[in-house]
């Protein structure tokens, strides 16, 4: 592998049957082309990583738009009127040796209320040779004349599925394997973002002294539990154990992890619990993400309709993982949550 080279610069897809998960946006980019109805503005709206800007530069290639005619303003950085001024001036030049000059404008949200304006004149009444193609991750701040002229492309985050096949299959093509539960932790840090997953992934080829990434290996760059946690944490919970459940909380503290991702975890332990208790007949798919582990303890509690493993401490959790943000100790909202449920009644 090439260290300094980043995966997801080394990976990015070059062909439109390369992106993956978008086939809504592909669809009606390559059935534009073969008709020859090329969109004068395109509005390209989607969180972070999914790429959103990737798939502009394969459209534009696509079209027969050279790299001379291919212009890329990151408008976090060139947001003002007179950045729009030079540009509105510049669409008028004929391009160089391609049928359309493409401008793609990044973060295009970033724009200031004058330098919109102008913008907006300018998408209205485009020169024929010119194609806009506006990338956002904020569409509610754009000006709602902005979006009327513009063909609007709205990109989906790719699914935890998706991303743990995808850092397998480039871990694979770097030379290094990485096991189910890991590329599934590292789909889940990724928070559906193809740049945050290879990014991980680069981190975890770099730091491994072998071929072969473990789940526990992943956790410990990430800031993730060890699986032991997640595991000891669960049945802590469901014999109602707060002297075991708080010790556990405390090693996560001391091992430094993150308690977001940490109670996001035991968020997809306890919903499978319940899951698998109300869906018996899916519980091998309920259970496919989970380490050999994890899956016999969930199916094993799962059976128990008196655990205290249930929705309403599934609600009482998603509660205090929203307030783990405005805590200015991340543990305590977990460590409430373990506090009420050991002072609970038995039939919680």
């Amino acid at each position: 592998m090439t260290d300094h080279v980043a995966l997801y610069r080394k990976y990015r897809p070059q062909t439109f049957a390369e992106v993956r998960d978008q086939d809504h946006i592909i669809k009606v980019l390559t059935g534009a082309i073969k008709k020859g109805e090329i969109p004068h503005a395109l509005l390209f709206s989607g969180t972070r990583g999914t790429g959103k800007t990737t798939l502009a530069r394969i459209f534009a290639k696509a079209i027969g738009t050279s790299q001379l005619d291919l212009y890329e303003i990151d408008a976090a950085s060139n947001r003002g009127i007179d950045d729009i001024r030079e540009l509105k001036e510049a669409v008028y030049t004929l391009p160089y040796e391609s049928t359309y000059k493409v401008y793609i404008i990044d973060e295009v949200h970033m724009l200031t209320k004058e330098a919109f304006n102008a913008l907006l004149k300018t998408l209205e009444e485009p020169p024929a040779h010119v194609i806009f193609i506006l990338a956002t991750t904020e569409e509610e701040k754009l000006l709602d004349t902005i979006i009327s002229r513009c063909q609007v492309f709205r990109f989906r985050s790719p699914t935890r599925a998706v991303l743990a096949e995808t850092v397998t299959d480039i871990a694979k093509q770097e030379g290094f394997l990485l096991s189910p539960e890991a590329a599934d932790l590292i789909a889940v840090a990724a928070d559906g973002s193809f740049r945050d997953a290879l990014g991980v992934t680069q981190k975890v080829i770099l730091a491994s002294g072998d071929k072969l990434g473990s789940s526990d290996e992943v956790a410990a760059i990430i800031g993730a539990p060890r699986s032991v946690l997640i595991l000891g944490l669960l049945q802590a919970l469901h014999h109602k154990d707060t002297d075991k459940a708080l010790t556990f909380l405390a090693e996560a503290v001391a091992a430094q992890v993150e308690m977001k991702l940490f109670a996001r975890l035991l968020l997809e332990a306890i919903r499978a619990v319940m899951l698998v208790r109300h869906q018996p007949a899916k519980s091998d798919l309920l259970l496919s993400a989970f380490s050999p582990e994890l899956k016999k303890t969930i199916a094993e509690l799962a059976k128990d309709n008196n655990s205290p493993i249930n929705s309403r401490l599934l609600l009482r959790l998603l509660e205090a993982t929203e307030q783990i943000n405005y805590s200015p100790l991340p543990q305590l909202p977990l460590e409430l949550v373990v506090v009420e449920l050991g002072n609970l009644k038995p039939k919680l």
